[in-house]
Parts: C-alpha cells; structure tokens; sequence
C-alpha cells in the first residue's frame, strides 16, 4: 500500500470524466487499497481515483467516526439509481484544501456499485454518508463541489482561492 499524492484545484485532471473499469484484477484492488490509504492520511471521509491523477471510475468512502470501527466503502463502476429529497450541507474536499461551502444535493441517494471483484451491491445513505456519496460520484463526472455552487459564489472562490495559494507559493518560496 502506498499513500498518493492528491491533485489540488485547479489541476485539469480533475475536470476530466473518469471510464468504466472492465478488469477486475490485482491492479485495481492495489489501486483501491492506495486509495483507501490516502484518504485516511489525509484525512478525509471520500476519495475518488481522479483526485490522484487516475481517470477511473473508483471511489473510496469512510464516514465512521473515530469511536466507531472503520466502514470502508470501495465503490467501482458506481451509479445513483434512486434520489429523494433535497439537503444543503456544507462541504469541503482533499483537492480543495482550505475551502468549505453549503451545496444543495438529495437527502438519500440509493447507490449501486460493483466491489472489487465485479459482486453487485446496493446501499441507500442520507446525512454524511449520502452527501458524501454524490461528491466522490461527481469527481467521476469531472465535477468539483465548488461547481455547484451559484455563480456569484463560484467567482468568489475563484479569487479567493486562486489568492491563497499565490501566498502559499510566496511563502514556500521565502522560505
């Protein structure tokens, strides 16, 4: 297992849409593993395989708390296949470091998936695990959290965002 680097905003890899896994092999459950890693260092509670720089369609999910013994979720080829209800949450993400905004999604989502052998499954989710499911579904679609967003608000996280990490570079440069 291997921690990866996670891609930052505005990297264009994250904007691109992910493909359909057809193998279901000994690189895809390293890759997943990988992933899962990473995201726990991070440490985060969803992971796609586009924010590390592979365009597939894999995402990782933990949304148990510390007290609670992990649940991880390893979700290839996933889909939305029921919706209901509608929640505004605020949201962060690992390729958008800094940055939390209220994003308007369903209030349970019914997903289906394949694990990493190819078995089917399907698991309905509201609260964090629901919203967290339709945001790593999003990065599969080459979309950020910040995307949903009104415009007005988009543009100014655009400014300010773009600002912060012009400081950052400053800094790192200095030092």
């Amino acid at each position: 297992m291997a921690v990866r680097k996670i891609l930052h905003y505005p990297d264009p890899v994250l904007m691109e849409k992910s493909v359909t896994v057809t193998e279901f092999n000994e690189e895809l459950r390293q890759l997943a593993e990988d992933m899962a890693e990473t995201m726990y260092d991070a440490p985060g509670v969803g992971l796609a395989a586009p924010q590390i720089g592979v365009l597939k369609r894999l995402v990782v999910i933990d949304c148990s708390s510390n007290e609670e013994p992990n649940d991880l979720i390893v979700a290839v080829n996933p889909e939305i296949i029921a919706s209901e209800g509608e929640s505004v949450e605020e949201e962060g993400c690992l390729s958008v470091p800094g940055f939390w905004a209220s994003v308007k999604r369903a209030e349970k989502v019914t997903l289906r998936y394949q694990d990493v052998v190819g078995n089917t499954h399907e698991r309905t989710s509201d609260g964090l695990l629901g919203v967290c499911m339709q945001h790593e579904l999003d990065h599969l679609e080459g979309i950020l959290f910040v995307d949903r967003l009104s415009p007005l608000k988009r543009s100014m996280f655009k400014k300010k965002y773009m600002k912060m990490l012009k400081e950052r570079e400053q800094n790192a440069a200095e030092a």
